[in-house]
């Protein structure tokens, strides 16, 4: 996030109310001196003041109320004029990824990185490889190249990647997570020849009249990379990172952080995280669905409970693509050339619906919450006949299971009417709009394009949706996240489905009251409530009252979870 002189807005200042003693509560305040913002209803309603005490909001109404409830010495935090909002919940990201990239070269396009060329992607390898004093042999990783952003308008290729590195093995991951390019070195490590045939859900880009990768994978086809791209790392180094990521989500407002997918050998890991308290926020977790035969039904995970800061959330299930490699699984084909496909290019399920079927029962059997990446309209038919057959098999109908259909980019208006009567949850990916929205007109023509993300839609339906940013696919910018739902921009400056764009309150409750929801939280999270966790973010500005094309501007002052402050704006 940007930072100005926070200093006028907060001045930190925790001062001590009256000559009263100081109480034993640490978390004992009353918040007032700017706009507080409740989120809890369908329109906007501030109250004057609000107290914590125990972690816990005990009063939100007037001053006179706030000081009785949070008691003698209790602080007062002057907001000068700031905003106080409850803390950002992260629908989907992917925290462990996050931390990964710290130490990986970050390849991504302006504005976020600064990569336009397959020779830019060669100098920030290069420049990976000197700072971790790689030598012959080690490991280089990239993350965040998007073909479209390349003056070359192509994927790298192993030949290039051979040519600056023969004798390191170099992957590089695609922006969206769904595909990466890898040299000759790491194929070879992998285990990949000619020989391999391509895997159910993925595929293996060839060399033109041969049957040679060409180094680009896609989907399942990059399980074989995952050993290498995961290979362990000092035990200490890795929970730093981890540590690092947390303190990089609290920076930006969030108190509920989610991993949207968490791999067998990154479990232990995160366990031990929270079983150190390196947890300062609430991270919300979810195991891949490849291991769902081992931890569904067979007592190894406590589902749906939080401890030490960490909750195995659900099942996450990958059911297909990303729309900008499409490789998205859609109804009607892409309009563009798609990379190995010459006829019918709709993309591909992950996933066998027998197999999908299969999974959602076991889950359902089991009470645990299923959640799926689904950008395009015919995963997202699966989704719903996976759901219905799953309820048809079990003999019972609950509209309060609450499954998460990760992105919903892609989708048509009959299937939010199907989210709507199965209780089903979209959870948006806006941020689409400014990064690929050019890309997805191209791609998918102006009326497909004009419905992504539509969380308009979704609340025209009286569904609740929620908007995440898929961290690391996009930076994790909650008031950039914000002013993508309510502007719909795109990088040339288009609107992009005006009548998707929602307003700022809206948007805040797609990243608060509508997150908690999601998981099953909003008993204790997502407004500020009497009774609730003191879960708080101030920003310097409301966005219901700044010029909407501003709201990215805004900036974090600080943020506080359970009463107690985890992050404050730097002196700039």
């Amino acid at each position: 996030m940007r930072n100005r002189n926070w200093l006028a807005i907060l001045a930190a200042a925790t001062l001590a109310a009256g000559c009263a003693p100081r109480t034993s509560d640490e978390t004992a305040a009353v918040y007032t001196g700017g706009d507080i913002l409740t989120l809890a209803g369908d329109a906007p309603a501030y109250v004057e003041a609000l107290a914590v005490k125990d972690g816990k909001i005990v009063a939100a109404g007037t001053q006179a109320e706030a000081r009785k409830a949070a008691g003698p010495g209790a602080r007062t935090v002057d907001l000068k004029g700031g905003v106080l909002l409850p803390g950002f919940i992260d629908a989907h990201s992917h925290l462990l990824n996050y931390a990964d990239s710290l130490v990986q070269a970050n390849l991504n396009p302006p504005p976020v990185g600064g990569v336009s060329s397959i020779a830019d992607i060669v100098g920030e390898v290069k420049r990976l490889k000197d700072s971790l004093k790689a030598g012959p042999g080690v490991l280089l990783v990239g993350q965040g190249y998007d073909q479209d952003f390349l003056a070359e308008k192509r994927h790298p290729t192993a030949a290039e990647l051979d040519a600056a590195f023969p004798d390191n093995p170099v992957i590089l991951v695609h922006t969206s997570g769904h595909m990466l390019v890898a040299n000759s070195a790491a194929i070879r490590k992998a285990g990949i020849t000619a020989a391999t045939a391509d895997p159910v859900g993925g595929a293996i880009i060839r060399k033109a009249g041969s049957r040679e990768p060409e180094g680009l994978f896609q989907e399942t086809a990059m399980h074989p990379f995952i050993p290498q791209v995961q290979a362990p790392r000092p035990r200490e180094q890795d929970l730093d990172l981890i540590k690092r990521a947390v303190d990089h989500y609290a920076a930006n407002g969030y108190t509920t952080a989610a991993e949207g997918l968490v791999m067998p050998d990154k479990m232990p890991l995160l366990q031990e995280a929270a079983d150190k308290g390196l947890l300062k926020i609430d991270v919300e977790a979810l195991p891949a669905y490849l291991m769902a035969d081992q931890l569904v039904g067979t007592g190894k995970l406590a589902w749906g409970e939080m401890k030490n800061g960490l909750k195995w959330a659900g099942i996450k299930l990958a059911t297909d693509g990303s729309p900008q490699g499409k490789t998205a699984y859609l109804t009607k084909a892409y309009l563009t050339p798609v990379p190995g496909c010459k006829t019918d290019c709709r993309g591909f399920p992950n996933i066998p619906q027998d197999e999908m079927n299969r999974l959602f029962t076991l889950a359902y059997k089991n009470g645990v919450q299923v959640y799926s990446h689904s950008n395009g309209d015919a995963s997202i038919d699966m989704m719903i006949a996976a759901h219905r057959q799953a309820e048809k098999t079990l003999g019972k109908v609950d509209p309060n299971r609450r499954t998460v259909i990760i992105h919903s980019q892609i989708m048509r208006p009959d299937q939010m009417a199907s989210y709507k009567a199965l209780g089903m949850l979209p959870s948006f990916f806006t941020n689409h709009v400014y990064y690929w929205g050019d890309i997805h007109l191209a791609n998918l023509g102006p009326q497909r394009a004009a419905y992504l993300s539509p969380l308009a839609g979704a609340s025209k339906a009286g569904v609740q949706a929620t908007n995440h940013t898929d961290s690391i696919v996009t930076p994790l910018d909650p008031m950039f996240l914000v002013w993508t739902a309510v502007n719909r921009v795109t990088r040339s400056g288009k609107v992009l489905g005006p009548e998707e764009r929602v307003t700022p309150y809206q948007a805040l409750k797609a990243i608060t009251l509508n997150g908690a929801y999601t998981y099953f939280e909003e008993a204790s999270k997502g407004s500020l409530e009497v009774g609730k966790t003191a879960d708080l973010v101030i920003l310097d500005r409301n966005p219901l009252k700044v010029d909407p094309n501003t709201i990215r501007d805004i900036d974090v002052v600080e943020t506080v979870k359970s009463g107690k402050s985890v992050y404050r704006a730097p002196k700039s």
